[in-house]
């Protein structure tokens, strides 16, 4: 399914509403004149609220599951839209797929 490429531009959320900072590891792609982000980059959360029980749970991650299929940068596939990832704890719990609010329309992948 074709999708527009995720940069570290797009705003992304964790399923409680804290932003998703998306760090490039290899930049050698740039979409919109920021670096595309591929399946083995990371994606950070700080400040979740989520709470297991009485126990604090924060989503501090995010597992991406897949990638575009047919195109890659270094070897890796491009993230698109709709992301397919999850947001997990510090314990590994997860706590439900990324919104994507915002990302650049101009450059799709496959």
């Amino acid at each position: 399914m074709p999708g527009p490429v995720l940069h570290v531009g797009a705003s992304l959320s964790c399923p409680h509403g804290v932003p998703i900072t998306l760090i490039a590891s290899g930049p050698r792609v740039v979409v919109d004149g920021k670096p595309a982000v591929v399946l083995t980059d990371a994606g950070q959360i700080a400040g979740c609220p989520f709470m297991v029980g009485n126990k604090p749970q924060p989503c501090v991650s995010v597992k991406w599951l897949a990638g575009a299929t047919r195109v890659t940068a270094g070897g890796q596939p491009l993230l698109i839209n709709p992301a397919q990832a999850i947001c997990l704890s510090a314990d590994q719990i997860p706590a439900g797929p990324p919104t994507v609010s915002s990302t650049q329309m101009k450059v799709v992948a496959t």
